[in-house]
Order: C-alpha cells, then sequence, then structure tokens
C-alpha cells in the first residue's frame, strides 16, 4: 500500500514541479536500550541502532530511490553515525552532512541517565509522561551531582553553543523553538530544489513535524516517532505546500509496533 502511495506521490511529479524532504530518527543509542533519558548526553549508536539504519532506514530509502544533495545531522554522535551509515550504504559518501548543535536533542536535565522506569516509580507515570511529551513541562535542570553533567558541558562538541543559550533542561517548546531556525534554512533549500535529508532525534523531528504540518501544541504532544523510519514530504515549489500527507517509508506493522513502543515507558 505505502509503495503504491509512493509511486502515486513520484508520478505527481511529472505534473506539478515539486521536491521532497526526508526526517528520519536516528538509530537506538545505548541509552535507548537501556531506557534511560539521553538527552545532550553524547551516547553512541548500540550494535541494535547500527542494524536498525541497515535494515530499516537503507532499504526503504534504496526500494523508493530517493537520492540527496545534502544531508543535516546534530552534532551527536549517534545523529551523525546514522547518517554516515545511510550515504555509505547508498553508494553517495560524497553527499555533505551539516551539523548543527540546535538539531541536537532536547535536554532532559537531570532526568538524564535515568531509567524511565525507575522514573515513573519514584514520581509516578503520569509525571514522567508530561516531562516526556508534555509541550511545556521543563524536567529539573541537570546539576554537579549528576554523573553526565561535567560530561555534558565540558563537551567539546558544543562549542558552539554561543555563551548563554547552554541549556541545562529544555520542554518540547523550548527544543521546537531552538529548532525553527534552523527549518527556515532547509526550506529555503528545498524550496530551491536541493534534496535534502534531516537524520535528527525523536524531539527534534517532532519539532520539525510541527513546522512542517501547522499542527497545535496539544497535538505534537501525541506524535511519536520511531526509529530509523524514513518521514518523506513532499512540497509543490510554486505554491510553497505539502503535496499529500506525510509518507513513512516500511512495512507499516513494524512502524504501528515500533510507534507505540516509543509512547510507552517501558520497563
Amino acid at each position: 500500500m505505502v509503495f503504491f502511495k509512493f509511486l502515486k506521490s513520484k508520478l505527481s511529479q511529472f505534473m506539478t514541479k515539486t521536491n521532497r524532504l526526508v526526517i528520519l530518527r536516528h538509530g537506538e543509542s545505548d541509552f535507548n536500550i537501556e531506557n534511560k533519558f539521553c538527552g545532550w548526553h553524547d551516547a553512541p549508536l548500540s550494535e541494535f541502532g547500527v542494524q536498525e539504519a541497515l535494515t530499516v532506514a537503507i532499504p526503504a530509502l534504496a526500494q523508493s530511490e530517493l537520492e540527496f544533495d545534502v544531508v543535516y545531522s546534530s552534532v551527536l554522535s549517534r545523529s551523525r553515525q546514522t547518517a554516515d551509515l545511510i550515504l555509505s550504504k547508498l553508494n553517495c559518501a560524497y553527499v555533505p552532512i551539516k551539523e548543527d548543535w540546535r538539531l541536537c536533542e532536547r535536554h532532559y536535565g537531570n532526568l538524564t541517565g535515568c531509567r524511565k522506569r525507575m522514573v515513573a516509580d519514584r514520581y509516578g507515570e503520569e509525571q514522567v509522561q508530561a516531562w516526556r511529551r508534555g509541550y511545556d513541562c521543563v524536567p529539573p535542570p541537570i546539576d554537579e551531582k549528576n554523573r553526565y553533567f561535567y560530561t555534558i558541558c565540558s563537551n567539546p562538541i558544543f562549542d558552539d553553543v554561543p555563551r548563554g543559550e547552554f541549556p541545562l533542561a529544555e520542554s518540547l517548546h523550548m527544543c521546537v523553538d531552538r529548532v525553527k531556525p534552523v527549518w527556515k534554512e532547509v526550506r529555503r533549500e528545498v524550496f530551491q530544489g536541493t534534496r535534502v535529508l534531516m537524520c535528527v532525534h525523536g524531539t527534534v523531528a517532532r519539532a520539525l513535524v510541527q513546522h512542517i504540518e501547522g499542527i497545535s501544541n496539544e497535538a505534537i504532544e501525541k506524535v511519536n516517532i520511531p526509529n530509523c523510519v524514513p518521514r518523506v514530504y513532499e512540497f509543490d515549489l510554486k505554491t510553497g505546500g505539502l503535496v499529500g500527507a506525510a509518507i513513512n517509508l516500511g512495512d507499516q506493522e513494524y512502524i504501528r509496533r515500533k510507534t507505540a513502543q516509543v509512547a510507552a515507558i517501558g520497563d
């Protein structure tokens, strides 16, 4: 069914001048596997995350014959690693990758490094889901007692973060605002005909979904993005509007299962 939707989308290019943008959440990191809040901690891809990129993202992109002129990633290694794997296996390692700290995952503050289930057992599931999904709910700020405080604050990958803008915790709303200037840059490129892949993080992908689709603050709280599933948007270059709805490439049952897994607090 998805193939025929995508074929229909490709045929529309012959009738109207369009361009596509692909948003993809990186493969699972070690912290994802351990069900920990990660945020700005630079956790690498797990072996499972590498396999997700190889067996989920890359086949879906290859079968759809999508090509790219530029890739955007954050400065966190799990984002960049996923981008590198995709470009390498699609035989287009020459495509430039633009790293931007503003595309980093939202900062989970003092929750960083904590298992979600243990936090839920202590504070209650409603509070944890508010921290995870609430639009304006900010977790407790990270402090020096957190084992990851100095690792994060002294990491040279964040050297480009302007003085006074280094967060100690963020809400979804704050992440949406942080991502907005990058989205404006990407949008300009897309409308100039540049084929863009954005290899980002879960909350950043949700922020982009809100900017692109214009959905409400309440609605974005319920959006969940599974790892390594390409989400394709098609834009009419004349009007600037979307052509149809976003298409998630891949096995639809797998996507439903993984989306539900992302939504849950887990064990």
